[in-house]
């Protein structure tokens, strides 16, 4: 799986991050999670607000930091 935290690299993107991490621990799932701060490839997303949240190459999550149980139904988890 492959997981994209889309951001600036403020406070907002970090906190999703380490959420999103946290999650992809407590389901025991391999993924690669990968920060993207490139403009260029954010907006070829079509995402207008930041962070997002990307699940291979599907956005999930734009302009909030969900809640880890949240994070985790949306990579497949219960």
């Amino acid at each position: 799986m492959k997981i994209e935290i889309l951001g600036t690299g403020c406070a907002r993107c970090h906190k999703l991050e380490e959420q999103t991490s946290a999650a992809v621990k407590d389901l025991g799932i391999e993924a690669e999670v990968i920060k993207v701060q490139d403009y260029k490839k954010i907006m070829g997303y079509g995402v207008m607000t930041l962070p997002a949240l990307v699940v291979d190459g599907e956005v999930k999550v734009a302009g909030k930091i969900p809640a880890k149980e949240e994070i985790k139904k949306l990579l497949g988890g219960n």
